[in-house]
């Protein structure tokens, strides 16, 4: 076996390897030499070279997303580093295990003017669990802070960073070991779900129950406890795209739902105790809707956070869903009320609408998604990229047999193709992923990996810009929006394509959609299918379905 020779550096992989954190994505550089010969040479983990570190640090957010365990990152000194900070917000927010392990210059170089060297200490204090500055020699109480580092990682799922200071020479290695790091196992103590007396009595007592769930990972609730919500009269559930959770009962498009109320119609909807499970929620309609018209409770069931979105969070459970419905639904009783009765009446109205608008709109975004998503192969994973995909998306509903996640942490374009390149390889399943062109193009450095299964594939809806900017308040046709706002290009993927070897296919009409992606999706290596739409009628068309909804 193969070694660094500097102690610090075998202490670190040591730890890790005893901690069970096998996967490792690292980029080049000469200062992080000791880390990566050290873990390359291990059999014991499964490395992964990536150059551009940002694509790096979301490659590990995918992989670590369908694993949920760690992924660590291993960089170089200087700027190297700061290119994660987008994948780290991303998993601080989305609660994704991230152990970013950085080398650094001696404490002595820093602020000398000494080549590739930043103040890296406490870099990512913001957006960080735990923080671990070693010193430069081996020691026990470095080797507690990796401890401790890792343990957060895992328990508090989330990132945390590593800094690692090495003096020359870097490259020297050694075949035995001259450290036996100490290898601490941690407690985590779990929380208790607290008497729920007074909680079941509020429970019984109100007619008016409102379940939303946000970002939510593929069978995490019980179906006996969907099966429960679903038929109680006095409850309605929403689910996201991202939910993961399907029932006929539940409303699945929130905003199709609420958008055409009247003022009217959102006092019924108001609920007297909102139940919030789950991560980042998409609607924006929802939460305006929930700040205006507040519940008398909000429960939020959560092991780790609870956000106050709405301004009137009363009680955070710090425990598992299943947990807390099978305590709660265990002392429930039903209760006569009409509020799902009501609620079902006009989701059957919008779907009836909604079929009617699908079948006459014009070609376009909306169209496209309509045409596409029923395609889709069932039992596969879809990642979507945010701004228009993920909006649109929620509009249609998806075979409960696809998994649907998207980075809704910070809502950002940056990253997503690479996360979903991840997930892919991590899940091992046929993944498609659905973006648009801001925001292929923006990280199209996710395309320069060596690990992209050949079942991956990627849609891109390509509206010549930021369409979603047409959609927001403000827009004006001007030359300051078309160039700052919108971003107007003229960019196609097709050379992307080829030069990454991907198979490409585009579609340029309503009458090339069907068989192009019917191509598309029995293709047999990495592919893009590029739909070009009509910049100037995608908004007209998205604002003209909700008219078109009463």
């Amino acid at each position: 076996m193969i070694y660094p020779k500097i102690p610090l550096a075998q202490s670190v992989i040591e730890i890790c390897k005893a901690k069970d954190l096998h996967e490792i994505i690292i980029s080049p550089g000469s200062r992080n030499a000791p880390l990566t010969i050290g873990f390359a040479s291990n059999p014991a983990f499964n490395c992964f070279s990536i150059a551009d570190e940002r694509c790096a640090a979301f490659f590990a957010l995918g992989i670590a997303q369908q694993k949920r365990k760690p992924v660590a990152l291993v960089c170089t000194s200087g700027s190297a580093l700061l290119n994660y900070y987008p994948a780290i917000a991303e998993a601080f927010y989305s609660q994704i295990p991230l152990v970013i392990i950085s080398a650094d210059r001696p404490k002595a170089k820093i602020d000398i003017g000494d080549g590739q060297t930043i103040r890296q200490e406490n870099v990512f204090a913001n957006h960080i669990l735990y923080t671990a500055n070693l010193h430069e020699d081996a020691s026990e109480a470095n080797d507690l802070k990796i401890n401790e580092a890792i343990h957060t990682a895992i328990t508090q799922k989330g990132p945390v960073h590593i800094n690692v200071p090495f003096e020359e020479p870097l490259y020297e290695t050694v075949t035995e070991l001259s450290v036996n790091p100490s290898v601490v196992e941690l407690s985590n103590e779990a929380k208790a779900l607290p008497n729920l007396d007074i909680f079941a009595e509020k429970w019984n007592a109100v007619k008016k129950k409102l379940i939303l769930i946000g970002v939510n990972y593929p069978n995490a609730i019980n179906a006996e406890i969907i099966s429960q919500l679903a038929t109680d009269g006095s409850v309605v559930v929403m689910t996201e795209t991202t939910s993961n959770v399907h029932h006929p009962n539940f409303i699945s498009s929130i905003d199709t739902l609420i958008t055409p109320f009247t003022e009217d119609d959102f006092k019924a909807l108001q609920p007297e105790i909102l139940i919030t499970i789950g991560g980042m929620i998409v609607s924006k309609r929802i939460k305006a809707f929930l700040r205006k018209y507040q519940p008398q409770e909000h429960w939020h069931i959560d092991e780790l956070r609870a956000y106050n979105t709405f301004g009137c969070l009363t009680q955070h459970f710090e425990v598992t869903p299943n947990v807390f419905f099978k305590a709660l639904l265990s002392c429930s009783v039903k209760n006569e009320s009409s509020y799902f009765e009501q609620i079902d009446a006009i989701k059957a109205l919008r779907k009836e609408k909604h079929a009617q608008y699908l079948q006459t709109v014009s070609y376009s975004d909306f169209k496209v998604f309509g045409t596409i998503l029923p395609m889709l192969p069932k039992h596969s994973q879809l990642q979507i990229s945010n701004s228009s995909p993920i909006r649109y998306a929620q509009l249609f509903s998806i075979d409960p047999g696809i998994e649907v996640f998207c980075n809704r942490g910070t809502s950002g374009i940056d990253g997503s193709t690479t996360t979903a390149i991840g997930a892919a390889l991590a899940s091992g399943k046929p993944t498609l992923m659905i973006t648009g062109d801001v925001s292929f193009f923006y990280d199209s450095n996710a395309l320069w990996n060596s690990y992209i299964p050949k079942d991956f594939k990627i849609i891109l809806i390509n509206n010549r810009g930021g369409g979603i900017f047409r959609i927001l308040p403000g827009h004006q046709e001007t030359p300051v929006f078309n160039t700052f706002f919108e971003t107007s290009h003229q960019l196609t993927a097709e050379h992307l394509a080829k030069m990454y070897n991907f198979d490409y296919f585009a579609v340029n009409g309503e009458s090339e959609l069907n068989t192009e992606m019917a191509a598309f999706l029995k293709a047999d290596k990495p592919s893009i299918i590029e739909i070009f739409t009509p910049t100037e009628v995608n908004d007209a068309v998205l604002k003209n379905y909700f008219k078109s909804l009463t």
